[in-house]
C-alpha cells in the first residue's frame, strides 16, 4: 500500500472531536462527588440541628461560599490542566484566592476579639472530627475525578493535575461536612477547613504521578 493510499484510508470516516465532552465529564464527576458528600452529611454525620437560627445559617452560608468558591475555581483550572501542555496556559495562582480571602477574614476576626478567646475561635470543639472527616469523605470524589481524567484526558503535568483533583475533591467534601459542623468562627473555617482541603491537595499531588500515568 502506498503512503498516499494509507493516509487516505486513515483520514476516512473521522468524526470531529467534541471539545466540551471533557468539561461535561468532569462536571458530572464533581456533581457525583457532591452528592456523596451531601448523603454522608445527611445520613452518617447528621445535619446540624440549629439551622433555623440566623447565626447558624449565616455561618453555613459563609462555609459554603468558601468551599463552593474553591470547587468552581479549581474545577475551571483542572479542566485546562488535564489537556496536554495545559499547565503552561493556566494561572494556577488563582486557586489561592478563596484561601487568601478566608484567611484575611479570619485574621480580622481574631484582631477584633480579646486574645483570651483566640484559642476557642481557632480550635473549636470539632477540630479533630473536621481533620478526619473532610479527607475521608474526599476519597470517593477524588477517585471518580481521577477515573474520568484517565478515561478522557491526557495531562502532561501529573503532579499538578493530581493536586487539583485533590483540591476539587477536598472542596466538595468540605461542602458536605459544612452541613454538619457546628463550629462557627472564621478562624476555625480558615484553619481547619482550609488546612484539611490543603491536605487533600497535597495527597493528590503525591498520588497523581502514579494514578494518572498514561
Amino acid at each position: 500500500m502506498k503512503t498516499d493510499e494509507l493516509i487516505d484510508l486513515l483520514s476516512t470516516n473521522i468524526e470531529p472531536v467534541d471539545r466540551r465532552q471533557l468539561t461535561r465529564d468532569l462536571g458530572l464527576a464533581v456533581a457525583a462527588g457532591a452528592a456523596v458528600a451531601l448523603c454522608t452529611a445527611l445520613f452518617i454525620l447528621g445535619v446540624r440541628p440549629d439551622l433555623e437560627e440566623a447565626g447558624a445559617l449565616t455561618f453555613l452560608i459563609l462555609k459554603l461560599a468558601f468551599t463552593v468558591g474553591i470547587v468552581l475555581t479549581a474545577l475551571a483550572l483542572l479542566t485546562k490542566l488535564v489537556r496536554p501542555g495545559g499547565e503552561r496556559r493556566t494561572r494556577l495562582a488563582l486557586a489561592a484566592v478563596p484561601f487568601a480571602a478566608v484567611m484575611l477574614l479570619g485574621a480580622i476576626s481574631l484582631a477584633s476579639a480579646p486574645t483570651a478567646h483566640w484559642r476557642a475561635m481557632i480550635v473549636g470543639d470539632m477540630w479533630l472530627e473536621c481533620l478526619l472527616s473532610i479527607p475521608i469523605i474526599a476519597v470517593l470524589p477524588f477517585t471518580v475525578i481521577v477515573w474520568v481524567v484517565r478515561r478522557v484526558a491526557a495531562p502532561t503535568d501529573l503532579a499538578r493535575t493530581g493536586a487539583f483533583a485533590g483540591l476539587v475533591a477536598g472542596g466538595v467534601s468540605a461542602m458536605g461536612y459544612a452541613l454538619h459542623c457546628t463550629d462557627d468562627s472564621l478562624p476555625f473555617i480558615a484553619f481547619w477547613y482550609g488546612g484539611t482541603i490543603a491536605l487533600c491537595t497535597l495527597a493528590g499531588a503525591m498520588l497523581g504521578p502514579r494514578l494518572l500515568r498514561w
